[in-house]
Order: structure tokens, then C-alpha cells, then sequence
């Protein structure tokens, strides 16, 4: 493994007066899995976007070079003809398209009499693609429709149709079930027994741990460590990254559970598909300072659940009741006026505005606190959004900084300190870990018991089985569109989580 397929020397890259990466240098070998690990911010997906061409080479310092000759890439184009494709942790599908149309994008075959496209061609080598990393879904089917892990297999198939010599992956499990995940890792290691290479961009240690060959570890823009797995310890490897021993991974407290302060009763949720339904007649209750885990796999109908109770998806029926009064809550805007809130699975879809400002983010459900008779109060707005932005360590220069110029985990922080701001007493949280680095995930759960103690009731939904039986205080799962198990948290295991989650055990 001493072939060395690609180089970076010496990289420095700035955005303005922040420096994104400062004299980084890598090696990826021939048919070498290469771990790059770090927390939100510390370069690992700019140092990408430079390899992958996103970045072009006027826009930094130092050179690259592929199988020791140097290189210069000004598109993306440039490095897919050097050989290097690069899957991104944020989707980048046409969703107008069909899944042939995504898949052969930019190079959809021709007839050679006519110069019609070939559709048979398009078709039969896009279902070939498709089986490749298992995914069952037409090629004709519209993008659109595609659920998101679905649309993240379509991205991994899209790439490796063009056969690469070096694939890069930001984050490719994000969005996926586990046995999406188990497919796509099968899929890597039969690459590096072809002879590829791939760099694996990651937050989950597990997975870094079962699949790379050496890891990097990057933090504030520097390189801290490169080592063979087989030499290090994921303690270490945490400890590389945030700077610092993290003691305790999931900082739960128990406090005492207070009154209910929420209820659910005979919740219904149509589906997509005319005449039936994602869940039906499921009930559940939430108390003062209680984590509730809403469990079950991809599909279950987890997040329906949350934003149905939220007003944001229409429901077939359902009652809710707070506080043991019946309300309703018909949109988004009844259930801010109840002092609910919710933390999408997606940020970037639902949870922030991208063309905002951190300030204007975490106003964004508290206008009438600082809406004055005609106008936004500054005065006032600026001192909520300052209370936030100091409470949650938001690191940024300031609240004047756009939000999509921030880490994950801060982006994360904005939309949780959005909430906050509304005084919120019942929070929904969907993934709330979900894409942002170890360090960022503790300062989440330490938020979420800090609310828990206040006397906040919370829902969490995660795709990650252990923090959320670390972080929970009773469990409820769905299958089948209903629930099939009730656990406190003394009475569950994984075994059982998963019985009922695969519709095993039956409540």
C-alpha cells in the first residue's frame, strides 16, 4: 500500500480573514480506505472541495498531485477527468429529474444514426447502477419522490458509474438505515480490493473504526494525527480531535419527572400513497423534565409523528391535550403560541433561512417578544439574541455572521437557540446529533438535560441507537404504523428495541 495515488502539499485556505486550513498536508495510497475525522469546522470538507475540484486552485495556497504528477483544478469537471469523484453530505440531485436522468447527467447516451437519446440504453444501465449499491426504486422515478436515504444511495450510484480512482465520501451514512449503511460499506471495501481509493469523511466513529485503514485527524485547519487504526483507540482519536479528554459521552442526569405536560391521543397520519396511512390511532404522553424516545426505523413514520403533533402535517384525526386540557393546534404558529417547538430532522431544509443572519435566525419565532407597534425592537432582539448566542457557545465572530457560513453543530445551535429564545416547554427534537463532530454532540445532550432539569418535556427521535437509549428516559417504538413497544429506560435493551422495531415483539 505504498503506491501513493494522491498528495496534497502544504494546503492554506482562507475565507476572508479566517483561515480554513493551514499547511495541510495528506497521502492517499492505492486501494487505501483514508478516515478524515474532525469536529464541524475543522477543514475536513474544505480540504475535500479543494481535491474535488469545488474549490478552484486560484482560491488557495500549495498544489496536488495524482500519482505524482501535479495537478490544477479549476472545475469539478477537471477532477472527474483526473478520476476523482466526491459525495457530498449535502444531497445534490435535480429533483425535476428522473433516476436514469440524475444518473447519466450531462452524459446521456445517443443513438449513433439519429443522435436521439437512447432510453433503453439509459434505463438498463441505470437499473444496473441501482442494484450495485441495492437500491429498488425505478429509473424513471422522479427524484422528488424519493425518500432521503434513498436519494443518498442514488448519489453513491451516481458516482460510481463513472468509475473513479478515488471516491470521496462527506458523511454518506447520514441519511441511511442500517442496512443502507452495511451495503454501502460492503461497497467500499469491494473498491479497495479493486484498487481504489477512497477518503471517509465521518462523525461516527464506529463506522471509521470497521472500515478505514489509516485515520487523519484534522482540528482548526491543522492536521494533529495521521495513524493506522490498528495503533490507536477511538479515545484517542476523540481526544485528537476536540482538543481535550471528553470524560463522559453522554451526560445524562435524572430529574425528577413532574407532571404531564403533554398528550397524544388516537394520532392518524395519511401517507403519500391515497388510501393509506403512515401511523393509525397511536397515543403517548410526555411529563415535565421527561426525555421521551421516539423510536423505530427509517420509515416508521418518526418524524410524521413529530410534526403532526406540531401542526406543520396535516393528520387524518388525533387529540391533543396539554397540561390535561384539549387544544388544537392546526400550524406551526398554534403550536409556538403553546410553547412548543421543533428541531427539524433537516436544518438546512426547515430549520434555518440560509440568507439569513444568526440574529435574524434566532428571532425568527419570537417576534412577539420583539415586535414592537410597527416595527422590530433592535434594542430588544439584540439582547434575547445575545443570551442565546453566549448560553450556547455559538462559536462565530458574531451575531451578524450568516448562518451558512457556520459548522454544523453551530448551524444546530442557531436552530436550538431559535427555540430557546420562545421559552419553549415542550421541544421536539428530530436527529438533533444528526452530521455535526462528538464535541458538538455533548454540548447537545448537555443542552437537552440543562431543559430537562428546568422542567422542559422533550421528544427525541434518533437513527443513532445508542445515545438514545443513553439519553432517554422512557421509550415508545413504532412498526407497522403503530407502536409496538413501551420501555423505561431500566427495562430496554438493544435486543428488545430492535425486536420491536423490526415487528418481533408486539406491545
Amino acid at each position: 500500500m505504498s503506491d501513493t495515488v494522491l498528495r496534497m502539499n502544504h494546503i492554506t485556505k482562507r475565507f476572508f480573514s479566517i483561515t480554513a486550513l493551514d499547511d495541510v498536508s495528506i497521502d492517499l495510497y492505492r486501494g487505501e480506505i483514508l478516515a478524515l475525522v474532525g469536529e464541524n469546522g475543522a477543514g475536513k470538507s474544505t480540504l475535500m472541495k479543494i481535491v474535488s475540484g469545488s474549490y478552484p486552485s486560484t482560491s488557495y495556497d500549495g498544489d496536488i498531485e495524482i500519482e505524482g504528477k501535479s495537478v490544477s483544478f479549476l472545475t469539478t469537471h477537471d477532477a472527474e477527468a483526473s478520476g476523482i469523484e466526491m459525495i457530498y453530505q449535502e444531497i445534490s440531485l435535480n429533483p425535476e429529474l428522473s433516476v436514469a436522468e440524475n444518473i447519466f447527467l450531462g452524459r446521456l447516451p445517443r443513438r449513433k444514426i439519429s443522435w436521439f437519446i437512447d432510453w433503453k440504453k439509459t434505463f438498463d444501465t441505470s437499473t444496473e447502477a441501482l442494484k450495485k449499491v441495492g437500491l429498488d426504486v425505478s429509473p424513471t422515478e422522479q427524484v422528488r419522490f424519493l425518500s432521503t436515504s434513498q436519494q443518498q444511495m442514488l448519489s453513491i450510484a451516481k458516482a460510481l458509474f463513472r468509475n473513479p480512482r478515488i471516491l470521496v465520501l462527506d458523511e454518506p451514512t447520514s441519511a441511511l438505515t442500517e442496512t443502507e449503511t452495511e451495503t454501502l460499506m460492503s461497497l467500499i471495501r469491494g473498491l479497495r480490493d479493486r484498487g481504489i481509493s477512497c477518503v471517509y469523511i465521518s462523525h461516527k466513529l464506529d463506522e471509521v473504526f470497521n472500515i478505514a485503514d489509516r485515520i487523519t485527524v484534522l482540528r482548526d485547519g491543522h492536521v494533529i494525527s495521521t495513524t493506522l487504526k490498528d495503533k490507536v483507540s477511538p479515545a484517542l482519536v476523540v481526544e485528537d480531535m476536540v482538543g481535550r479528554k471528553i470524560e463522559t459521552m453522554y451526560p445524562k442526569v435524572q430529574v425528577p419527572i413532574g407532571e404531564e405536560v403533554l398528550r397524544v391521543e388516537n394520532l392518524t397520519i395519511p401517507s403519500r400513497i391515497p388510501g393509506k396511512n403512515t401511523v393509525e390511532n397511536i397515543s403517548f404522553k410526555v411529563n415535565a423534565g421527561e426525555i421521551l424516545g421516539l423510536g423505530g426505523l427509517v420509515g416508521a413514520g418518526r418524524s410524521e409523528v413529530v410534526n403532526a403533533v406540531f401542526g406543520s402535517l396535516k393528520k387524518v384525526r388525533g387529540k391533543t391535550f396539554l397540561y390535561g386540557k384539549e387544544v388544537e393546534i392546526n400550524s406551526p404558529r398554534d403550536a409556538i403560541q403553546y410553547k412548543m417547538g421543533l428541531l427539524t430532522e433537516d436544518r438546512r431544509v426547515s430549520g434555518f433561512v440560509g440568507t439569513m443572519n444568526i440574529r435574524e435566525n434566532i428571532s425568527l419565532a419570537s417576534f412577539d417578544k420583539i415586535f414592537g407597534k410597527l416595527f422590530i425592537k433592535p434594542l430588544d432582539e439584540k439582547k434575547y439574541v445575545n443570551t442565546q448566542f453566549q448560553q450556547l457557545n455559538i462559536k462565530a465572530p458574531g451575531t451578524e455572521t450568516n448562518v451558512l457560513n457556520l459548522s454544523g453543530g453551530n448551524q444546530q445551535k442557531v436552530v436550538l437557540g431559535k427555540w430557546l429564545m420562545t421559552e419553549v416547554r415542550i421541544l421536539f427534537l428530530d436527529e438533533p446529533t444528526r452530521g455535526i463532530d462528538v464535541g458538538a454532540k455533548v454540548e447537545v445532550y448537555n443542552i437537552m438535560t440543562e431543559l430537562a432539569k428546568s422542567g422542559v418535556a422533550i421528544v427525541m427521535i434518533s437513527s443513532e441507537l445508542p445515545e438514545l437509549l443513553a439519553m432517554c428516559d422512557r421509550f415508545i417504538v413504532l412498526y407497522n404504523r403503530g407502536i409496538t413497544g413501551h420501555f423505561s429506560r431500566k427495562g430496554i435493551t438493544e435486543n428488545k428495541y430492535m425486536e420491536a422495531a423490526t415487528g418481533v415483539l408486539q406491545s
